[in-house]
């Protein structure tokens, strides 16, 4: 048989995205929105650092041990050594960081400044080897002047150390998003597995540092915070978005930052009576146009 008879027909151009590029989409938009109130709630009640450490090495540990039942092998140690400056960024600056602004401000507040992400990430794509799209770019504007608009309420000058704390988050967050693209990586779930399991033991040693002890008491309330954070926030929604880093482009795996303010305000205003204002509204209409714009843009 002729190699040229041998050679597969070439597929056809993949016209919008794939099923689990959708439902990653989904969980990310959707999960990610309400995990900012229940970080809320669990830092109310126990230590920022080490409670996001425990979470992360507990996530970690299960979804590396049900990558190893299903037959995956051990990450080597390149992989590991990748695994630690990602998970720490990621973790350590992105989540944790996040939480102890969180003892102070609101989760609405939170989800509007981390909304910046994209912006960190869209400016320093060129020293990895990436540029932004033209559309992209246009979607980030919108979704950026919809921050803007939905963080007009002043509780940022108030707190001043923990709003240098947020915005340092997302510049961690997207730095440890573009190292994760470019980073030897484990196969499949290991990936974000030994990413939590560095980031975990990241956050508890600075826990340990910062002298942070655990309560002798916890509602509840908090455990059910901290388990819905462990299962729904780490497991589902870390794992829905490392698949999105992998599989699409940049902003389109980023672009749950714009969708996460609206959805996470109108949660804290439900259910923490945290304020919502007039700036509210506008700030959904931009940010639904931006998020809009940028996945018409942004397929891989």
């Amino acid at each position: 048989m002729s190699q040229q008879a041998a050679a597969p027909a070439a597929p056809a151009p993949e016209r919008g995205f794939s099923r689990d590029v959708i439902v990653s989409l989904v969980v990310v938009y959707v999960v990610w929105s309400s995990t900012y109130y229940a970080l809320r709630v669990a830092v109310e009640e126990l230590p920022a650092l080490t409670m996001g450490g425990v979470r992360y090495l507990i996530a970690g540990s299960a979804l590396f041990v049900f990558a190893k039942l299903r037959g995956a092998r051990w990450p080597t140690a390149r992989e590991w050594l990748a695994a630690l400056p990602s998970g720490g960024l990621l973790f350590l600056v992105g989540n944790g960081f996040v939480a102890l602004a969180e003892v102070k401000l609101s989760s609405a507040v939170a989800a509007v400044v981390v909304a910046t992400m994209p912006m960190f990430a869209a400016a320093m794509a060129p020293l990895f080897g990436e540029k932004s799209r033209r559309g992209e770019w246009v979607g980030m504007g919108l979704g950026l002047i919809g921050v803007v608009v939905l963080s007009l309420n002043g509780e940022l000058q108030a707190e001043r150390t923990s709003a240098l704390l947020l915005f340092v988050a997302p510049v961690g967050w997207a730095i440890g998003s573009m190292l994760s693209r470019k980073l030897p990586a484990a196969p499949g779930m290991l990936s974000p597995a030994a990413q939590m399991l560095c980031g975990g033991v990241l956050l508890v040693a600075a826990g340990f540092l910062r002298g942070e002890t655990l309560p002798a008491h916890v509602t509840f309330r908090g455990v059910a915070a901290v388990v819905y954070l462990i299962v729904l926030g780490s497991l589902a929604g870390f794992t829905a978005y490392a698949h999105l880093l992998k599989t699409t482009r940049p902003a389109l795996a980023m672009s749950y930052s714009y969708v996460n303010p609206p959805i996470a305000v109108i949660i804290g205003a439900a259910l923490g009576k945290e304020r919502i204002g007039p700036e509210m509204l506008i700030a959904v209409a931009l940010i639904g146009a931006g998020t809009f714009t940028l996945i018409r843009n942004a397929r891989k």
